[in-house]
């Protein structure tokens, strides 16, 4: 798959659910940790639907074929078809089942060739996939050292193929909606290419991937204050250089000031401009402001804060920065901004509405 066009999460996103209304089969390639599963949990979550995850690689054949019994009412050999595939019962309380068989590439060749005839033809033996199932395939590269089978030319024939690659524009839009610490995103916001380090010759236990930064997130959520310990446990996240990097980010992160009080306009003046820390502060800005959003309504409190908001954006920071928080605060967050509520929108708007246009296309 090396020499395969490359898709981003987002695009990945469009071809899964035009996948979908067509009811075809697609395979989602890629390196691990990048959120192939991810992705497709949250599309299915959207459309309200139930996600099946079949992980192949720990399947037997009988798992997708069933297995032989005796049927004493009819004197014959019958198949018992697996409990884990969805029954028309299951089916008619959702509209719309995603059977998730992930791994399929890490599956024993047997188990490969009992998938045949369930993805083509939506059936194996007397078992029929009810019509508002479809189907999602996933599994790592050849290239990514994991262990994989190549997968036979009949069964790659029965699918749409996307080979998904990191963006880190992609990355960081999932990141700020679903509260990934500011102290990641902000650092990864400055140090982009640290989002993702995987290399499949190295032999590097822990290495940075979007799968592996939320698992910092978590363990910054649940920091009781021992760096020693934290440093050790994101090193075994994502390597030893870059835990060393991002606690370095972290110590002067934690010295700037609070948001709550840049946004109650108690402060309005940054003097420590460590770059990446200020990428951090940007971060827990625009979440204390969403925060205060789905909460209260868009009150006058709120127009104060936002108002505050864009004012120190334009007071204390390079145009990048300042473009980026109001980018979330406007596009990816869609707050309530109303002009005629807020004194700094006119000189914001004719400072940075053109790159903030931009930005967002």
């Amino acid at each position: 798959m090396s020499d395969s066009r490359t898709v981003t999460a987002i695009q990945a996103r469009k071809s899964l659910l035009k996948a979908f209304r067509v009811k075809r089969p697609l395979f989602l390639w890629g390196p691990p940790g990048i959120g192939k599963s991810e992705l497709v949990e949250n599309i299915t979550n959207e459309l309200g639907g139930l996600m099946i995850d079949l992980r192949l690689g720990q399947m037997e054949p009988t798992d997708i074929r069933g297995i032989p019994f005796y049927n004493k009412d009819i004197g014959k050999m019958d198949w018992a078809p697996p409990v884990e595939l969805p029954d028309e019962e299951m089916a008619k309380d959702y509209p719309i089942v995603v059977l998730f068989l992930d791994e399929l590439n890490s599956a024993a060749p047997s188990v490969q060739s009992a998938a045949y005839q369930l993805i083509l033809n939506r059936r194996i033996g007397k078992y029929r996939l009810p019509n508002n199932v479809v189907m999602v395939a996933a599994g790592n590269r050849e290239s990514d050292k994991g262990v994989t089978y190549r997968m036979p030319t009949p069964l790659a024939n029965r699918f749409l193929h996307q080979e998904m690659k990191v963006d880190f524009g992609a990355w960081q839009t999932w990141a700020v909606e679903n509260k990934i610490h500011p102290e990641v995103v902000g650092y990864l916001s400055f140090a982009k290419q640290d989002l993702y380090d995987f290399d499949a010759k190295s032999s590097s236990r822990a290495f940075a991937t979007p799968r592996t930064w939320s698992f910092v997130s978590e363990l910054l959520a649940e920091d009781d204050g021992d760096a020693d310990t934290l440093t050790n446990l994101i090193a075994g996240t994502v390597g030893e250089g870059l835990a060393v990097k991002f606690m370095a980010h972290r110590k002067v992160s934690g010295r700037m000031p609070n948001p709550a009080d840049i946004l109650s306009g108690k402060v309005t003046t940054l003097d420590i401009k460590e770059v990446s820390a200020m990428y951090s502060l940007v971060i827990s800005m625009c979440y204390e402001l969403k925060a205060h959003v789905e909460n209260k309504p868009a009150d006058a409190q709120f127009h104060s804060m936002a108002d505050n908001f864009l004012g120190y954006m334009m007071k204390n920071f390079e145009t990048e920065l300042t473009v980026m928080g109001a980018r979330i605060a406007l596009t990816t967050y869609d707050l309530p901004f109303l002009p005629t509520k807020l004194k700094n929108f006119d000189a914001f708007h004719a400072k940075y509405g053109k790159y903030i246009l931009q930005a967002g296309t």
